[in-house]
């Protein structure tokens, strides 16, 4: 108790140095985003950059949705309290999503970790809350309904994490939402209805479906990925094929024992390249077929894991992740799933890493493996009333509160941010200013675009 009482008085001693309404104020470092965006497409495969840029380019959400790196340099200048927890990174809003349990239950949570790292709390809330206001926006919702659904994100996350501080550490824990919960936060025959898609859609989305989906059984009984570029290409090459076996079996050695045990029974059988995401779009990224003694697939999800960029692009020094001594060098495929494991109420029983694989282009990096489609899924926002966006995003909110309160800073947080709204209010400001530089910042892209300096492939 002395440690919790230490920690929220020296959060209320944080308002002296950094007033909760000075959160407000909007003041950029120097800056070019187009360059931030050229500099992350160098360690990128050139010939997805313009893919990239195009998915980019949808719309001024979109291009939030892949441009991390530019609010991390951005936020470099923001006012921060100094108190530091396990941060998503890039925690907007289309980053929650379904997806199953261990035990086959569809739950709701954060669901993208790339960018996860140690960071100031601030830095997450202010990445959500913008992209409520951008979702508002881009789903044609007044500026006034996009402003209250800001807020009444702000208020979410300050109430729930007050609440979840006031539990144990072990129920904190255990905090999980469930479809189940969404639907009930969705309100209204329509928006349970949309949930329900969502939902039923996602319990779909199993290794079985996506066989039939991507695959082709060719003469001789065995089944290969099929062609379907850019988006989809398989590995044809031996030293490709011999690279992504050395790369599985050297991920079963991080696996859990019953993982491991479990993947004993599956045989390699294709692999191809796979592009997902916007933001991720160009990073190395494979799905490799395995198939089981009865003929089961399982599709395994190898990610390139580069250096978060609330570390390369906020310049925020990280400390060894958990379970690493100080002097082991960094592994970002480590640093990914374990951050996902604290931040998730339940992950991926598949999660593993690999370190310094040497691909066949003499690029040696990271990877993270998860189990790639299992039940995922996320709600379509385009189709959400005001009301349902709001409540959508204070669903999100409360997760983001759920994440950081199994940091122990958190407490310090609760004492900062006591039963006052303005807090809220301030958040609120920063997140429609920031807003506007954003979708400045998309035309200064499509200009990029329009005179050549940045190749772009539309519709992929």
């Amino acid at each position: 108790m002395a440690v919790r009482d230490d920690l929220m008085a020296a959060g209320r001693g944080d308002r002296t140095t950094v007033r909760r309404s000075e959160h407000a104020g909007l003041d950029l470092p120097e800056r070019d985003p187009v360059a931030v965006l050229e500099q992350q497409n160098t360690t990128r495969l050139a010939d997805l950059v313009p893919v990239r840029m195009g998915r980019m380019l949808q719309s001024p959400f979109t291009f939030y949705r892949g441009s991390a790196a530019v609010m991390a340099h951005d936020l470099t200048t923001a006012k921060v309290t100094g108190t530091t927890v396990v941060c998503c990174g890039d925690a907007h809003v289309s980053n929650f999503g379904l997806f199953a349990s261990p035990e086959r239950t569809l739950l709701f949570d954060l669901n993208d970790f790339d960018e996860a790292a140690i960071a100031p709390w601030e830095w997450d809330l202010k990445r959500l809350t913008t992209s409520v206001v951008l979702a508002a926006r881009d789903r044609g919702l007044t500026e006034d309904a996009a402003q209250q659904a800001v807020l009444r994100a702000a208020h979410g996350y300050r109430t729930t994490l007050a609440q979840l501080m006031d539990l144990t550490a072990l129920e904190r824990f255990y905090f999980r939402v469930s479809a189940d919960d969404v639907t009930d936060a969705a309100g209204a025959v329509a928006g349970r209805r949309v949930v329900t898609k969502a939902a039923t859609k996602a319990a779909q989305r199993t290794s079985e479906q996506l066989l039939d989906k991507i695959t082709v059984m060719e003469r001789g009984g065995v089944r290969h990925i099929t062609t379907a570029p850019p988006v989809l290409v398989p590995l044809t090459e031996p030293g490709q094929r011999d690279l992504a076996q050395e790369a599985l079996r050297r991920y079963r050695s991080t696996a859990r024992e019953d993982v491991i045990v479990l993947l004993e029974k599956f045989t390699f059988t294709d692999v191809a390249l796979r592009v997902v995401g916007v933001g991720s779009v160009g990073t190395r990224c494979f799905i490799a077929l395995l198939v089981g003694p009865a003929d089961e697939p399982l599709f395994v999800q190898a990610k390139q894991a580069l250096p978060s960029t609330l570390e390369t692009h906020g310049r925020v020094r990280q400390p060894p992740v958990p379970g690493t001594s100080a002097d082991a060098a960094p592994c970002q495929g480590r640093r990914v799933v374990a951050y996902q494991r604290v931040l998730q109420a339940h992950s991926d029983p598949l999660l593993g890493w690999v370190t310094g694989l040497r691909m066949r282009d003499g690029v040696t990096t990271d990877f993270y493996f998860r189990q790639f489609r299992d039940m995922k899924g996320g709600l379509d926002l385009a189709r959400l009333t005001a009301e349902q966006l709001t409540a959508y995003g204070v669903l999100c909110a409360r997760l983001l509160a759920r994440a950081h309160s199994q940091s122990l800073g958190a407490f310090r947080i609760t004492g900062y941010l006591a039963d006052s709204g303005r807090f809220d209010e301030a958040i609120g400001r920063w997140s429609v200013a920031y807003a506007d530089v954003v979708e400045q910042d998309f035309e200064r892209l499509e200009r990029a675009t329009a005179c050549g300096r940045v190749p772009v492939e539309r519709g992929v």
